[in-house]
């Protein structure tokens, strides 16, 4: 992938709140919670969504302090070079009783879904799908809360995606990959289902909240809170081209997240490790086994940040490497060589990831602008890529194909090669 454009958008010293078009605004829980909000459109493409974060907005020089009065110590020679890792700001929500949490993501989510309906020209009751990836839920039917309270129809299809950081391109994989294999003892398919319907397909990650339940000091420095969710119509204003899915389990435990969703926690020779479950009448969970820590207090361990690059760029760039091979044929086929890909969304795991992820694509041939967007954010885990595409949806044209590349713990890898635009 091409490293050219990378740097250029990643250097942004202001924080989220202060952009211009984000919407911010005290939500009263607690002491209060400040929420932003951006809506993007591209009415050529006839495709919009919104994003955000909560909490308030910490910089890489005062979160330290923040850090050290949650662990009640030091970090010592702990702190990281946040802006090497491509991050300048984290947004952490104070310490709220459990029942405050829940309410403060089900209003989150449940804005962020409006403003994504509302940009895609829709009305509430024109939705069909909500797919939604979530690391560590505060509710288990928080998808269902957070549609009902947007005011989405009972009837349309509720679908919650358990593959961290993965999560919402998972979601995406699910909604336009018709040869998508969907777990066992699954009929059907969902991209069948939902072609030519309103779907909305994000990532929801109130990671703060999980970091009260965590001493690893790296986590602490990375995760934030964030959101983005888009709204697609499969089949007319995003066109399925190409797309892969891997499961590589983690059995050194190199990135280790606790479970907070059902999962049995077992593992058979063959089989995957994606339990789905119908949850409702209209809803499903597709729940990914986890590498948990062997405290059972703890939420997340973390190997050091160069554990992480070995972890996911080597499969990483194997799933890839297969959805771009798919990706090739496919333009093969429709006498369409000389078409490429204009730019990859992928997950900002942090930079030195994604940086030597594309160097080991460009040795291969790969050469994808890859550029890096959220350096505001922190790691939003499976908010990050949605986030990421609504950033530079207004720059995108109509014919224009675009790749997604999700990785998350676990450890799971979707990637998905689409067309943009309008097809009546």
């Amino acid at each position: 992938m091409d490293q050219s454009s990378e740097t250029s958008e990643s250097t942004s010293t202001a924080s989220f709140f202060d952009r211009p078009g984000v919407q911010v605004e005290s939500l009263p829980i607690g002491q209060g919670v400040p929420l932003g909000i951006e809506s993007v459109s591209n009415a050529d493409l006839g495709l919009g969504g919104a994003y955000g974060a909560w909490g308030a907005c910490f910089d890489n020089a005062s979160l330290p302090e923040v850090i050290q009065g949650r662990l009640g110590l030091p970090l010592d020679h702990g702190v990281l070079n946040l802006s090497e890792l491509g991050f300048a700001f984290r947004h952490h929500v104070p310490d709220l009783t459990e029942e405050q949490h829940v309410e403060l993501e089900v209003e989150v989510g449940a804005r962020i879904l409006s403003e994504a309906i509302r940009a895609n020209g829709w009305a509430p009751a024109e939705v069909d799908a909500v797919l939604i990836g979530i690391t560590v839920p505060a509710a288990p039917d928080y998808v269902e809360r957070i549609a009902r309270r947007a005011g989405v129809p009972e009837h349309a299809l509720k679908v919650t995606i358990h593959k961290a950081c993965d999560g919402s391109v998972a979601g995406l994989n699910l909604a336009l990959n018709p040869d998508l294999h969907m777990g066992e003892g699954v009929t059907g398919n969902l991209a069948q289902t939902l072609m030519g319907k309103k779907v909305l397909v994000g990532g929801i990650e109130g990671l703060s909240r999980v970091m009260w339940h965590t001493q690893d000091r790296q986590a602490l420095q990375l995760f934030g809170n964030g959101a983005g969710i888009i709204g697609l119509i499969p089949g007319e204003t995003m066109q399925f081209l190409a797309g892969e899915s891997q499961e590589v389990y983690d059995e050194d435990g190199v990135l280790q997240v606790r479970m907070a969703y059902p999962h049995s926690g077992r593992r058979a020779a063959g089989q995957s490790l994606i339990e789905v479950a119908q949850t409702g009448l209209h809803s499903l969970r597709f729940a990914g086994l986890m590498h948990e820590p062997d405290d059972k207090a703890d939420a997340v361990v973390m190997a050091g940040p160069m554990g992480m690059v070995k972890l996911f760029v080597r499969s990483g760039v194997s799933t890839v490497r297969s959805a771009y091979a798919a990706y090739r044929n496919r333009m093969a086929q429709l006498s369409m060589p000389g078409k490429d890909i204009a730019v990859a969304f992928v997950h900002h795991a942090n930079y030195k990831i994604n940086q030597l992820k594309a160097k080991q694509l460009e040795k291969e041939g790969i050469r994808i602008p890859m550029p890096w967007l959220l350096s505001e954010f922190g790691n939003v885990s499976a908010a990050s890529t949605m986030i990421a595409f609504l950033r530079k949806l207004k720059a995108l044209k109509p014919g224009d194909h675009v790749l997604f590349d999700g990785f998350g713990a676990g450890t799971y890898y979707d990637v998905v090669a689409v067309e943009l635009g309008r097809r009546s």
